[in-house]
């Protein structure tokens, strides 16, 4: 087959799909209307691809009765020629269907079995579905004509704190597998499977390691857990919690120096991975880590991620100040030791934690703000800004600029505040009292901005201009710039 797409928005496309002329010289269609490209009739922020005779669509939507994170298959020449909904709702298997605790993060096939990476909770699980190509030669014509069939075969349990994923060695040839897996404590593994049936086996040679990176830190006596924090609005946010356990586990009394890391958009989802500098700089003195799987994020699917889109974008933060609440009150640390760090659209969430009323001084005690976006009315016309504007909405639509201005953090920067912090303000309150623009007066954690002069995805004017209006409003004591002359997006 040969597919292609035009991307209409972020998270919209559409595909057309020709049919090629196989080797039994049975193809040559794109679709009942003959040869060349036909338009595939899927919703337009579906995903799609296809795996030997089926096609396989990943919805973002509710769609012919499957709901949003569902992965369907149908066979591909019934579905291409059939004429209406119903025709094409007949031939649809479903492979995975969302739960309230799983979701769907990736796929990957080799010759007689697609994989499917699901999220339980944010811990990863295999789910092996081997397919049954339909039986060849001119008299089962009409069975080659429906596909072949899907059966799930094995669901692997993963572990807390690890992240597998697999990939085919030759996805044309064999069922071998190469197997990376790393972890908050683990540095990166791969290993090589002769067999997708040897995964999760404890037999010899099943699972044969072959390169690891080296350890830069000593993980030794760390351990990995999994807590909820409750949101403003009741929802239960997961974060993971790395700290010292045993003999030597962290005293609850709020004296342990806290990083808190988190991201919250783009349905990227916040797994287990290794981070050398996390582990020598931080987690090697003894101090916590946090990582917060907030809405905005992939972590449980498009609906996590959707419930903080555009005018629901404060969901985000509000998870995040629940999560750094959570970790005050289970002892774990206190504000004057909690820190917070986020990059990109991290930086936004950031950026949000220091001019936020309900967070900044009174969770925080420091914030590292990396290559952020900070001014939402103009962020759509700079680089990759307006790209984004599935994401976070259109400032020149005034009902949409109504909702932006209250997390755009460099229109909600005050003057310094004389003295002490003020804490007679309550935290969250309704979404008006969320913005004070240049009124009133404010006390904010020290933070560090970082950017790169040549970020071509996130222009650094954004943290520049932040900056030079927090100097202006009196904040020089707690307000740091490093701005990288070199590297890019990801080298600040």
């Amino acid at each position: 087959y040969e597919l292609r797409y035009r991307a209409l928005t972020f998270y919209t496309s559409t595909y057309e799909l020709k049919i090629g002329t196989g080797p039994e010289g049975d193809g040559g269609g794109g679709g009942a209307d003959g040869p060349g490209f036909a338009a595939v009739a899927v919703p337009a922020d579906a995903s799609i691809g296809t795996f030997a005779d089926q096609l396989l669509v990943t919805l973002r939507s509710d769609w012919l009765g499957h709901g949003a994170g569902s992965m369907l298959a149908a066979p591909v020449r019934p579905f291409m020629a059939a004429r209406d909904d119903a025709a094409r709702a007949a031939l649809l298997t479903p492979l995975f269907e969302p739960s309230a605790s799983c979701s769907l993060e990736a796929s990957t096939e080799t010759k007689n079995y697609l994989i499917l990476s699901c999220l339980d909770n944010v811990v990863t699980e295999q789910r092996f579905w081997r397919y049954e190509r339909p039986p060849g030669g001119a008299d089962a014509a009409a069975e080659k004509e429906k596909g072949g069939k899907f059966t799930l075969e094995r669901t692997i349990p993963g572990a807390l704190g690890v992240s597998p994923s697999v990939s085919a060695v030759d996805s044309d040839g064999s069922d071998a597998l190469w197997v990376t897996s790393d972890g908050y404590t683990q540095p990166t593994t791969l290993a090589h499977c002769p067999d997708v049936s040897d995964f999760g086996t404890a037999q010899p040679g099943a699972q044969e390691p072959l390169k690891q990176l080296p350890a830069f830190f000593d993980a030794s006596g760390l351990v990995t857990e999994q807590h909820y924090a409750t949101s403003k609005d009741g929802t239960q946010v997961p974060y993971f919690l790395v700290s010292k356990g045993g003999a030597a586990a962290m005293k609850l009394d709020g004296s342990t120096p806290t990083l808190l890391y988190g991201y919250g958009g783009f349905e990227v989802s916040l797994t287990p991975g290794y981070s050398a500098s996390v582990g020598a700089a931080w987690l090697e003195k003894g101090y916590a880590y946090a990582v917060a799987n907030i809405r905005g994020g992939g972590e449980y699917g498009p609906r996590w991620h959707q419930a903080a889109l555009k005018a629901e974008r404060k969901r985000a933060y509000e998870d995040f100040e629940a999560v750094a609440q959570d970790l005050v009150d289970r002892g774990v640390t206190s504000p004057a030791k909690l820190g917070c760090q986020g990059g990109s659209n991290g930086g936004l969430l950031t950026g949000n934690m220091l001019a936020r009323p309900s967070a900044g001084v009174r969770l925080f005690g420091a914030i590292v703000c990396q290559v952020p976006l900070l001014d939402m009315y103009r962020y759509h016309t700079l680089l990759a800004g307006a790209s984004w504007m599935g994401e976070y909405g259109d400032p020149e639509a005034p009902e949409e600029w109504a909702y932006l201005q209250h997390y755009s953090p460099y229109h909600n920067l005050k003057a310094r505040e004389e003295g002490p912090a003020d804490q007679g303000r309550g935290g969250g309150g309704e979404e008006g009292d969320e913005r004070d623009g240049d009124g009133g007066a404010a006390a904010y954690p020290a933070t560090l901005f970082t950017t790169s002069t040549r970020d071509d995805r996130v222009h650094p004017g954004h943290a520049r201009k932040m900056v030079k209006k927090l100097l202006d409003l009196g904040h020089k004591a707690t307000t740091l710039y490093y701005e990288n002359m070199e590297g890019g997006h990801g080298g600040a």
